[in-house]
């Protein structure tokens, strides 16, 4: 027998057959390859990924390794075997075949590289595919790619991940169903789409429209249902703040992904502070056993003895789920990524729904690679996308006014001006100061009123404000000074306040965190002067529900406050823009024409640069260049909650990736020159290699997180 896996078991060793593995990834990548068209193409590698194990030295090795013989293993290369039977026989395939088997273990690598391993390598006597009957013919979709010319280079540097992804998941998951058979059982089998539609009907039918605002949500989903049966393609719901985005989205996705035969939903956000609340929504509906809720700070509870939360876990693996609820760092970070643990959910993205919620938080310096990804997925792997804000950017060719950005072709908006929302589900005013005002003079205002939300640009300004507020009432300050943990308890208190009618005063100072998608309702917003786009989210937190006749929310500058890069082209977009209406949908797209002119690159990386020519792809120089958060400071554990119990397991158990996740929750980000002056003064403890603790408890207060005197305060955020 040429042996693939060997496991131990009560009874010795067991061991599967090169022959089995290699067909059961075969038959796993053909189905997984089969909706885009290029089945014949996956089995052929997965019947070949493999093909290099057959060599002497490598059974040496495997037996060696795990104990069946004596001996050291030895390190023995076997992928590259696979890669060149795939060149040498099925010509008509390369390079995308040849790659993904060189690399099914390593990641992508770079053409340079790739092409040194296919010149220097050589096929291995007495190994062959002559078994294999040969691709003579290529997919219609590679047909297509290559009609377009130069203007479909963007898509091919995705076609080889996706069928990456379907040969690692393949390989991943055969071999666990030998290796891990207990985990492996516990995959698949989830509620079909038009079973989740019914429990969503369900729940929309307890419902009633027994007030203005309810009225104006049911025909906001009566009219997207009535548009979901449309061909796969580029969508937008541009609905004001409070008019029932997230269940309306979600109905429309689970309409329109049964009537096209797509696989499941997938929902990005940009704030793990909305997907928690998003996530907790969908599982109410659809159960917990068919939202899986992705992202840095999410807590999956492992139990071996708990079978949801281990579907949970490995879930996170490659996506089987029907609906997933993730960031956008996750999901485009993987569509570029050149990583086996990144890629393996890939062909699961594929044939599905992509709701972008709150899209007018993309980064306009990586904005073309991801509109290019998503048209790549669209034009090839039949994905739909959906567009959700109040504030919808200009992201269509035939809106965009400005040179230097490739847009969507065409983006369908599902309200159409008639239902004229924006004036219907107008809840509050605005108004400009656009004199300056000191601290003291803002702290004087926002203190005249008693429910009043006040949101800054930078953690300094939040600061500063909050420290001004009187001691009265209930007094919350929110920034991301504050570890992950700390801000979900803060949000929820200040839920609980505003509930309470006892509850006279809550004043609540915040940075842009609180901005979008985080279900609070006041009567009074103030807002520091930024993007007309923010502005609009921080009005969408003032009079919400309408139970005002009109709330407002006042724009006001600091003086002696200069604004710097993005936050500065923002505030120069939204003073440009001349109209009576700044909520309207014109004045939306006029600040972001502005704000795209003052743009120097939408490819800050030159990500483009490095992709789009079909036989010198740079893969891993790309994964490590889209980058969506900079990783320019160095996380620091603090001292809240249950921190210190974490971190006395970390020391006696060592790390875990359940523990590690666990202290991401408890974990703030600190620039790294505040960082070396912090820990050369003792006030941050090493911990184990990479992990760190601020270990001086006056610096963490439970009202503002870290406190400090250090230029990171300055920090804008911006995403």
């Amino acid at each position: 027998m040429i042996i693939s896996h060997i496991r131990k078991n009560a009874n010795g060793f067991e061991m599967q057959s090169n022959k089995t593995h290699s067909k059961g990834v075969a038959s796993l990548a053909e189905q997984f390859a089969r909706s885009i068209g290029f089945g014949k193409w996956a089995w052929v590698m997965g019947m070949l990924h493999d093909k290099g194990k057959e060599q002497d030295a490598f059974q040496t090795h495997i037996k060696r390794a795990a104990g069946v013989e004596d001996g050291e293993p030895g390190k023995v290369e076997h992928a590259y075997v696979g890669a060149l039977l795939a060149k040498k026989q099925h010509p008509v395939t390369f390079p995308f075949l040849s790659w993904a088997i060189m690399c099914h273990h390593t990641g992508l690598y770079d053409y340079t590289y790739f092409d040194k391993k296919m010149m220097e390598m050589e096929i291995p006597n007495g190994i062959s595919c002559s078994e294999i009957n040969s691709i003579q013919t290529r997919p219609s979709l590679y047909q297509t790619l290559l009609d377009g010319g130069k203007q479909d280079f963007y898509c091919w540097n995705h076609l080889q991940r996706v069928l990456f992804s379907c040969l690692v998941d393949a390989d991943y998951l055969d071999t666990e169903a030998f290796m891990k058979p207990e985990s492996s059982r516990l995959r698949g089998s989830h509620t079909s789409l038009r079973d989740l539609l019914s429990l969503l009907e369900k729940k929309l039918s307890s419902f009633h429209a027994d007030t203005p605002v309810n009225v104006i949500r049911k025909e906001i989903l009566d009219q997207c249902v009535g548009e979901s049966e449309c061909e796969k393609g580029f969508y937008s719901m541009t609905v004001p703040t409070g008019g029932g985005k997230t269940l309306t989205s979600i109905a429309w996705a689970l309409h329109h992904a049964i009537h096209n035969g797509q696989e499941r939903i997938i929902v990005a956000i940009p704030y793990t502070s909305i997907i928690v609340q998003t996530a907790q929504t969908f599982r109410d509906i659809f159960g917990a056993e068919n939202v899986l809720e992705h992202h840095s700070n999410v807590d999956i509870k492992f139990d071996e003895s708990d079978e949801k939360n281990q579907k949970l876990k490995l879930a996170t693996e490659n996506w089987d789920y029907p609906i997933i609820v993730t960031t956008n760092v996750q999901l485009f970070e993987s569509l570029y990524s050149n990583r086996t643990s990144h890629c393996r959910k890939l062909h699961n993205i594929c044939n599905s729904v992509i709701i972008l919620d709150e899209v007018q938080t993309l980064q306009t310096d990586f904005l073309q690679p991801i509109i290019d990804v998503l048209k790549a997925y669209n034009k090839c792997f039949n994905t739909s996308v959906l567009f959700t804000t109040a504030s919808m950017p200009v992201l269509s060719k035939d809106a965009i006014r400005i040179n230097g950005l490739d847009g969507i072709d065409s983006i369908q908006e599902l309200i159409p001006e008639k239902m004229n929302l924006q004036s219907r589900l107008k809840r509050v005013d605005i108004e400009f100061d656009h004199s300056s005002c000191s601290y003291d003079e803002i702290a004087e205002r926002i203190s005249k009123e008693k429910r009043v939300l006040c949101i800054v640009n930078t953690r300094r300004d939040a600061r500063e404000m909050f420290t001004r507020l009187p001691e009265e009432g209930v007094k919350i300050h929110l920034s991301r000074m504050m570890c992950p943990t700390h801000v979900m308890a803060k949000i929820k208190e200040i839920r609980e306040a505003l509930k309470n009618d006892k509850c006279d005063i809550i004043r609540v100072v915040s940075t842009q965190l609180i901005e979008a998608g985080v279900d609070i309702d006041f009567p009074c917003v103030y807002r520091q002067m930024a993007g007309l786009d923010s502005i609009l989210q921080a009005a969408g937190r003032c009079n919400r529900e309408g139970k005002l006749s009109k709330g407002m929310t006042h724009v006001f500058k600091i003086k002696g406050r200069k604004d710097y890069g993005f936050v500065c082209q923002t505030r120069q977009a939204t003073e440009n823009v001349i109209t009576d209406d700044y909520q309207s949908v014109k004045a939306m797209s006029d600040y972001f024409n502005q704000l795209y002119s003052r743009v120097l690159t939408f490819d800050k990386k030159q990500i483009g640069e490095e992709l789009n020519n079909p036989r010198e792809m740079m893969f891993e120089t790309a994964s490590d260049l889209f980058q969506l958060i900079d990783d320019n400071g160095v996380n620091v554990i603090v001292n809240y909650g249950n921190a210190l119990q974490l971190i006395a397991k970390l020391k006696e158990e060592g790390p875990s990736y359940l523990l590690m996740k666990k202290l991401n929750q408890y974990m703030v980000n600190v620039r790294e020159k505040d960082f070396k002056e912090l820990f050369a003064e003792g006030s941050i403890e090493k911990i184990i290699e990479g992990v760190f603790y601020l270990n001086n408890p006056s610096q963490y207060k439970d009202s503002i997180g870290i406190t400090m005197e250090n230029t990171w305060l300055e920090e804008t955020l911006i995403k």
